[in-house]
């Protein structure tokens, strides 16, 4: 955990140094200590390019990417213990699809308007939240949820949500919306505000933190539902507290920062190989590693196209997708000297 928190700060570190403008760790050093004892609110204007340089534009953004790594990171922990499936991220149960299909209508049908500027984040939220709600009301339909019937409702739903996505994106015919849709679809951490961390910064570590204390219960939850009675734990209950906590990270997240996949599969799995399945050791070794990988990519993505930002999610597709194909190959076949 420690050598975790060093690599994050020397992440922070070195993707605050790169962009357009390079900027050396003794500038970075003076940009830090002068905000914090100048006693000037951080969004005041007029103090300089390298204030706005660091504490405008790039800090904000790495915060976000490390909220959001760390987010994401859990609740892959978490979706693969509720369904019992290593293979599983925040997205398996539809919640990738209500997010899409909210921020679809808000684009294209203008639902949402009244909400501000930020309507398209809030209304994929509300679709997140919502889908999450709808797996939980029909798994536990003709009687209790189990990890089956959440994936089998998680998918149902998902089919209906890409479908009536579809059929907006049809009968709209809106190329700039459809322009817009893609590039959201993408994620990117260019809009990141510190009045907006505010509120989601708080969220996502309180929900890590509870869901860390629940570490006992998720062990439980890899051994099944039969086992765990003979136990005398009912996980009902554990299975959709957690469900909802971890859709309200992943609400938050797309509202912030758009779909980011991906990061929820590798890490947790990746993690799982390195400690073990205890999550009292999974979640926070996830949550630090989840953190300092987008944050890592944030900056690649400024910084290997010039003058031009890469979408956050290609990238991590790019890198993640060849590295867990490798590593389940070395676990699996022993490849690479084991």
């Amino acid at each position: 955990m420690l050598i975790l928190a060093v690599f994050l700060v020397l992440a922070f570190l070195w993707a605050l140094s790169i962009g357009t403008v390079k900027l050396s760790f003794i500038q970075i050093y003076e940009g830090i200590v002068n905000q914090f004892t100048s006693g000037i609110a951080i969004e005041t204007a007029g103090q300089g390019p390298l204030h706005d340089i660091i504490w405008l534009l790039r800090l904000p953004r790495l915060v976000l990417a490390a909220l959001v790594g760390m987010g994401l990171s859990v609740c892959g922990v978490i979706m693969q213990a509720v369904v019992k499936n290593p293979l599983a991220d925040p997205y398996i149960l539809g919640i990738s699809s209500g997010a899409s299909l909210g921020a679809t209508a808000a684009i294209l049908l203008g639902i949402g308007v009244a909400l501000g500027e930020n309507f398209v984040g809030i209304a994929a939220f509300i679709g997140a939240f919502a889908m999450s709600l709808g797996v939980l009301f029909i798994s536990n339909l003709g009687g209790r949820s189990n990890s089956v019937k959440l994936l089998l409702a998680g998918m149902a739903l998902s089919a209906v949500c890409g479908a009536f996505s579809s059929f907006i994106v049809y009968f709209a015919n809106n190329k700039e919306g459809m322009q817009t849709i893609a590039y959201w679809m993408m994620g990117s951490f260019a809009g990141a505000k510190w009045e907006t961390l505010m509120i989601i910064g708080p969220i996502v570590i309180l929900a890590v933190l509870f869901l860390w204390t629940q570490s006992r219960m998720l062990n439980l939850m890899l051994l099944g539902d039969e086992s765990a009675l003979t136990l005398g734990t009912d996980l009902h209950i554990y299975r959709q507290i957690y469900l909802l906590v971890s859709s309200l990270i992943v609400g938050f997240v797309v509202y912030a920062a758009g779909m980011i996949g991906f990061v929820g599969l590798v890490v947790p799995h990746v993690i799982r190989m390195l400690v073990g399945t205890d999550h009292k050791r999974l979640i926070p070794v996830a949550a630090l590693t989840g953190a300092i990988f987008l944050v890592v990519a944030d900056g690649l993505c400024r910084v290997i196209i010039p003058r031009t930002e890469l979408p956050i999610g290609i990238l991590i597709s790019l890198i993640g997708a060849p590295c867990f194909v490798y590593l389940m190959i070395k676990k699996t076949y022993g490849f690479g000297g084991n």
